[in-house]
């Protein structure tokens, strides 16, 4: 089972990956980690990844693309995978399909976290992660899921570790940024999601991203 999820900043996308990934047991791979592994590596993607990061420069999709592929075609893919944070835009999520279809890897599902976006916003600048795992959710406005106080400061309500803050949580205008990306449904994720819902094959599955964690959960699992 080979799955896309999509959610905005703040949606929990990364916790319900994680949940989904250790409930059939899939790498949950993240966009971000395979570009620290191909430049950790030296690989010649990550050589080439490298020179465009330098100079603060985007990574072309023509070099992105074939490291996810080559990611997905891992021994631990073989029966499965969940991918997380790209396709972040139209044209991407065009040029991913054409590789995917190529390679002859299926796309099964793609997994929409359907959120507001002042709702988004509140999420992010409230929440604090666990420095021993930053799916451990902790948000100080959140009865259910605040930080507990231990010895006069705040720490993670899962296993007790310390907390820190993203300074681009804290940063309206980062966020914006970020979220102007995201809900763009002309060229941005909006329309990468929209995109995936006309193809034939990948079954779409929307859930609203505003309840609890566990029926956000519990809404995904019931249509895998």
């Amino acid at each position: 089972m080979n799955i896309l999820v999509f959610g905005p900043n703040g949606s929990g996308k990364g916790t319900q990956g994680a949940i989904v990934q250790k409930k059939y047991n899939m790498p949950h791979i993240e966009s971000g980690a395979i570009f620290r592994q191909n430049i950790g590596g030296g690989t010649e993607l990550g050589k080439a990844a490298k020179e465009y990061i330098d100079r603060g420069d985007l990574v072309p999709d023509d070099i992105t693309i074939p490291m996810i592929l080559d990611r997905l075609k891992e021994d631990d893919c073989k029966t499965g995978w969940l991918l997380d944070g790209f396709p972040r835009n139209k044209v991407q999520a065009e040029t991913l399909a054409k590789a995917l279809a190529e390679a002859g890897i299926n796309l099964d599902y793609v997994i929409e976290i359907i959120l507001d976006r002042d709702i988004a916003k509140l999420r992010i600048t409230g929440r604090r992660l666990c420095v021993n795992d930053n799916n451990h959710p902790n948000h100080i406005a959140f009865d259910a899921i605040k930080p507990v106080e231990k010895d006069g400061k705040m720490v993670c309500r899962v296993c007790g570790g310390e907390l820190k803050t993203r300074p681009d949580d804290q940063d309206d205008g980062a966020i914006d940024k970020r979220h102007d990306i995201y809900y763009d449904d002309n060229t941005g994720t909006m329309a990468a999601v929209n995109y995936f819902k006309q193809l034939e094959g990948p079954k779409v599955i929307s859930v609203d991203g505003t309840p609890s964690i566990g029926e956000v959960s519990e809404a995904i699992m019931s249509q895998l």
